[in-house]
């Protein structure tokens, strides 16, 4: 039994509780005192009842003693076990040594590295098993100081803290007593590396959404981030397609699971069905071995395929399959692969003209356009961009380390009056230009090293291609496109745009724009 008695601090009051356990003929087993809290613990055997009522009626009537009452561990039985379970616990290896370099505690990830038994190592010698420090000639130095070193056990590296460990004296100075080392894997630190990069951006805490259009993509994108059925993205470039895509993922229950990416532009056909789907042995000329693809890797997990409209008909018509049930077969392999995975795709296209002019498939429009989101642009999203760009602005001066610099309200106004046709990465790429070269503390619009724009003649891009026809067609066809859902008959369209119904309907039939091509 362990009694906890809340006492006064009292020369003898020790003595006095002792003495009625003495008569009660129990071998005390153990006692501590905790001055500061006024408090005394002790343990004891286990007695009967009507005993230890008694016992505890004869120990509140001891002078200084306030109350008495059971407690299910002493403090020295708390710390140990957490230090136990901290010990047993932690993936990092941990070993602690007495002066003379000898194991005192170890826990099984240093176990682990060391390839050893606990039984075969307590009380040997660590400077035999590891191989990049010596720990005996350290600990017999003149000033013995924490050290960061590389060391090799077995073949394999870790990077170690070895850290002295100190005991006051009776004089209060204090006394070399050991060392305890921190081993840290490869692995471990490139996992502590990928999470310090990663920090909170796969977070839809990390997207700026101050503005109503913002603000509303982000509920919809919680809401469908829950669920397993495909989501496609929509947007111009640069406006955060893939940040949202990972905050979903991020969000959902295959959160612990991976996130893989494949960006259908930037490889050829062939190569991206192998990186997708993977391939069977004997694939290529060379190859013995088998390789899994993306949605191999990615199982239980999410898969993200980016400008999906750069999708080949072949690879779209293999992706279609896969939708249908999860299964697919690796490039020139009979067998049957299934795998549960969720796509999410994003596109700065327009699939649905592409669909109407034969270069997407519309099977597979409709099966990826289950759950859509529609990112806004910059320029649509003007209470976002202030937010942003101070985002921006103290991310990279910490990485400079130095103090974030002011933006001057020129600035602040030249900054949400811009059209920025690149978007969320644009106005990121202009700042850090400009703090990687500012010398003084104010960021004004000199500093930003942009395109010139202003109200009267707008901005336009230095790429533009193609006829001023073509591009009205384009403007033509995308106005129309955004309000047929609206007003879903040629007739409706026309008295809204101020034209015949026999204009309107010959526009409709040239753009391929119908109650088909336009979820109304």
């Amino acid at each position: 039994m362990r009694l906890e008695i809340q006492c006064q601090n009292r020369l003898g009051l020790a003595q006095e509780v002792l003495n009625v356990l003495v008569s009660y003929q129990l071998d005390l087993r153990g006692i501590e005192v905790d001055p500061g809290l006024s408090r005394m613990y002790v343990s004891f055997p286990t007695v009967n009842f009507e005993k230890f009522q008694e016992l505890m009626s004869k120990m509140r009537r001891i002078t200084g003693v306030e109350d008495v009452k059971t407690t299910a561990f002493m403090p020295s039985e708390r710390e140990h076990n957490e230090l136990s379970t901290l010990l047993r616990t932690l993936p990092d290896g941990l070993i602690a040594i007495d002066i003379k370099a000898n194991v005192t505690v170890i826990n099984d990830a240093a176990l682990e590295a060391l390839a050893v038994e606990r039984d075969a190592v307590a009380g040997q010698s660590l400077q035999g098993m590891v191989r990049g420090f010596n720990f005996q000639r350290w600990l017999e130095g003149d000033d013995v100081l924490a050290q960061t070193r590389r060391l090799e056990i077995h073949g394999k590296r870790f990077v170690a803290d070895i850290l002295p460990v100190m005991v006051p004296d009776e004089t209060g100075h204090e006394i070399l007593a050991g060392a305890v080392i921190n081993l840290k894997s490869e692995s471990r630190l490139g996992q502590h590396m990928v999470a310090f990069k990663k920090g909170d951006q796969e977070s839809f805490n990390t997207l700026q959404a101050h503005s109503n259009l913002m603000r509303k993509v982000v509920r919809e994108a919680k809401k469908m981030s829950q669920l397993d059925a495909p989501i496609l993205i929509m947007g111009e470039t640069g406006t955060g397609k893939e940040l949202l895509a990972r905050a979903c993922h991020a969000a959902s229950s295959r959160s612990g699971k991976p996130f893989l990416a494949l960006n259908c532009a930037s490889l050829p056909d062939n190569v991206a069905e192998s990186e997708l789907f993977g391939y069977g042995s004997n694939a290529f000329p060379g190859s013995t071995e088998g390789k899994k693809g993306i949605f191999e890797q990615a199982n239980g997990g999410t898969v993200f395929l980016d400008e999906v409209g750069e999708m080949s008909h072949s690879l779209q018509t293999k992706l279609i399959r896969f939708l249908q049930d999860g299964s697919f077969r690796r490039v020139a392999d009979e067998n049957e692969v299934k795998v549960d995975v969720r796509v999410i795709c994003t596109t700065q296209k327009d699939l649905p003209g592409m669909v109407q002019e034969g270069k997407f498939r519309e099977d597979l429009f409709y099966r990826l356009n289950v759950l859509t989101l529609a990112l806004p642009a910059l320029r649509e999203r003007k209470q976002d961009v202030l937010p942003l760009a101070e985002f921006f602005i103290a991310r990279f001066a910490a990485r400079l380390g130095r103090k974030a610099p002011k933006l001057t309200d020129n600035c602040a106004n030249f900054l949400q009056n811009y059209p920025w046709p690149g978007n969320v990465r644009q106005l990121e790429n202009a700042l850090y230009r400009a703090i990687t070269l500012l010398e003084g503390f104010e960021l004004d619009k000199e500093h930003l090293q942009l395109p010139s724009y202003n109200n009267d003649f707008g901005y336009l891009e230095q790429d533009f291609d193609g006829t001023l026809d073509e591009a009205v067609k384009r403007f033509e066809a995308n106005l129309l496109r955004k309000l047929f859902p609206a007003y879903p008959s040629s007739r409706q369209l026309a008295k809204k745009l101020g034209l015949s119904h026999t204009a309107i309907a010959n526009k409709l039939r040239d753009y391929g724009i119908n109650r088909k091509s336009v979820k109304i």
